[in-house]
């Protein structure tokens, strides 16, 4: 994938999406062990939608990136604090 053609996210963008999966766990529909079920994206687009209806968040591939980049700068997060190189 070219880089000119990824999207750049904003600070409310990545509030809403992370507190849009919260409310979603919470909820429980779509919750399987420690993962989320599957169409748990197109989920997360319809509620986002409402949250940002002018940031036309799509599932593929806007979302399911988004986690993806927020998934391993948390890892390297959590490795530094337990002091893991």
């Amino acid at each position: 994938m070219e880089l000119a053609n990824q999207m750049k996210w904003v600070l409310e963008e990545d509030v809403a999406l992370v507190a849009c999966m919260v409310d979603l766990h919470n909820v429980g529909t779509f919750n399987a062990d420690t993962r989320f079920k599957a169409g748990y994206l197109n989920e997360l687009e319809k509620m986002l939608e409402k949250v940002l209806p002018h940031a036309m968040l799509k599932a593929k591939p806007n979302l399911e990136s988004r986690i993806r980049t927020l998934k391993r700068v948390w890892l390297i997060i959590y490795d530094m604090l337990r002091g893991k190189k």
